[in-house]
């Protein structure tokens, strides 16, 4: 919609009888409202190489904290998969057994604080930030095997429950569309309606991040185009 583009390829499916499935904006940042608002504001502009999760799907890809919530490549992926209501996990620290690690630190370094010894794997802000509920700004002597096993489950799979997203304004593409059981893998057509054609966004067909959803729209335009 941001482009230009409208409805009129939904309109004229269902007019001759073929099923739409219902659409949504897809690779869209995620908002966030009260006191997740506020956490993501504090964190503006820091970026986290992570793993995120949600309905089935999983990508290793950076986040992104903006004013508004969640974004980066990450949370972008995700949200093709998320639905309102749903939970998105996050591993902060993919490829580290962080309770193990946290208490070898603790045996090594037993009066470096818990803070000091997290900001050396993650940015800072994002420690002191989660330091205030999460993280005790204690000496590692001090903190408990118990403690340091919330910390890391915590941060290996921290949980968020997004508000919504910020839709079509930012959205890079759209889920739904034109239902691919009633066209021609091959011309694109409708298989009950000859000579209608239907491609690229229309269609319901997303792919990832990467350029995948312009080589669609071509490669579709392009196999329509042999037939028309």
């Amino acid at each position: 919609p941001q482009m230009g583009a409208t409805g009129l390829a939904y309109t004229v499916a269902q007019q001759f009888g073929l099923n739409v499935v219902p659409t949504y904006p897809g690779l869209v940042p995620f908002t966030a409202t009260g006191r997740a608002l506020e956490f993501c504001r504090r964190l503006t502009g820091v970026s986290i190489p992570s793993i995120t999760r949600c309905g089935g799907a999983r990508f290793a890809e950076n986040l992104l904290f903006t004013h508004k919530g969640l974004s980066g490549p990450s949370m972008l992926q995700i949200s093709s998969y998320w639905r309102k209501g749903d939970q998105v996990h996050t591993d902060m620290l993919p490829g580290i057994d962080l309770l193990t690690h946290l208490k070898e630190q603790r045996a090594l370094r037993p009066r470096a604080e818990l803070q000091t010894i997290l900001s050396a794997l993650l940015p800072r802000r994002f420690v002191e930030a989660m330091g205030e509920t999460v993280i005790p700004n204690r000496v590692m002597a001090q903190i408990s095997t118990k403690a340091l096993s919330a910390v890391a489950h915590t941060l290996k799979d921290w949980v968020i429950s997004p508000s919504g997203t910020e839709g079509y304004r930012k959205a890079e593409v759209t889920l739904g569309g034109v239902d691919t059981a009633g066209l021609s893998s091959k011309t694109m057509g409708a298989l009950a309606v000859p000579g209608l054609f239907f491609i690229g966004e229309a269609v319901d067909v997303t792919g990832p991040l990467g350029g995948y959803n312009f080589q669609w729209a071509w490669a579709s335009g392009f196999a329509a185009g042999q037939y028309v």
